[in-house]
């Protein structure tokens, strides 16, 4: 199994093209689901592992990896499907998202997949399981699911969103101006985080789901005035996304006479994999790996005090 990521390193290129790769897998039952390559880090037969006292009913346990203790996490359970009830011939995909590194255990992995962020759609609305999802697709007529991990991971171990003392007091933003910035992410979670980190600085804070509805936004002021950084001086945008990713977002501004002036930070749980020469290229203004509220407020002073 460890040969179906033999060559994640070569897979950097699709960056900036609008394009992704997803490792498609299953939990209890046909549904395949699907996890950006960007974020795995290591594909594995499950090891034994270790119950230990008062985990999180959704963490099957920890397991030892080449002298790292992982948290290994029950996928079906987390959103809302049954347990596995075996850990025997499971698989564990080892992820980083959000500076961290767990474990996801599946009943089966499958293979990669080549994919154009236009055939990732928004997922259906409604409740139950549709709520983890962050994405959809067809692959060989069948719907493919991509969930919501920063969701799954917020309820099993919710993130610090407040911004520190010490940095709150640091900061020069002029808090009576109302700035309005545009946050733009496909987890609602992920939104609803950035903008509790964000609140003491007193925003105008709007929002988008994708990459496609947040230019969409912007041409729609864009219609009403030549430089549209005097009504949004600075965007948030996530890199994955459905539809159209942050690097594809941040050319379009920069290709846009009348959106070129707007900041752009690029704000992604790919902390493991960043793409420095791509941030640059695409003309972002920053990057922030998710999720430091200290390390955002910082970012979005400097730009809205220049």
């Amino acid at each position: 199994m460890s040969s179906i990521l033999d060559s994640v390193n070569k897979r950097t290129q699709l960056v900036g093209q609008n394009r992704l790769e997803l490792l498609l897998f299953k939990l209890n039952g046909r549904q395949r689901f699907g996890i950006n390559v960007f974020k795995v880090k290591e594909v594995l037969q499950c090891p034994p592992l270790t119950t230990l006292p008062k985990l999180n009913p959704y963490v099957k346990g920890v397991a030892h990896i080449r002298g790292t203790t992982i948290s290994v996490i029950d996928l079906s359970a987390a959103t809302g499907g049954r347990p596995l009830a075996s850990t025997e011939n499971c698989f564990i995909i080892i992820s980083e998202y959000n500076r961290s590194v767990q474990g996801f255990l599946v009943s089966s992995v499958e293979r990669i997949i080549n994919m154009n962020w236009e055939a990732i759609m928004p997922p259906p609305q409604g409740a139950g399981r549709y709520s983890y999802l962050t994405a959809v697709t067809e692959i060989e007529g069948e719907l493919v699911e991509i969930l919501d991990v920063e969701k799954i991971l917020d309820e099993i171990s919710p993130v610090k969103t407040a911004i520190s003392e010490e940095v709150n007091q640091q900061l020069t933003i002029d808090r009576t101006q109302h700035y309005h910035i545009m946050v733009i992410d496909d987890s609602a979670v992920a939104r609803k985080q950035i903008i509790r980190s964000l609140e003491s600085l007193n925003l105008q804070i709007d929002t988008a789901k994708d990459g496609r509805e947040a230019l969409d936004k912007l041409k729609a002021i864009a219609s009403e005035m030549n430089n549209v950084a005097d009504e949004i001086p600075l965007i948030i945008s996530d890199i994955e996304m459905p539809e159209m990713d942050g690097y594809t977002l941040t050319a379009e501004i920069r290709d846009d006479p009348k959106l070129k002036n707007i900041k752009v930070v690029l704000h992604t749980s790919l902390s493991g994999v960043f793409n420095q020469a791509m941030v640059q290229k695409v003309g972002a203004n920053d990057f922030i790996a998710k999720f430091n509220p200290d390390e955002l407020a910082a970012a979005v002073n400097k730009h809205l005090s220049l």
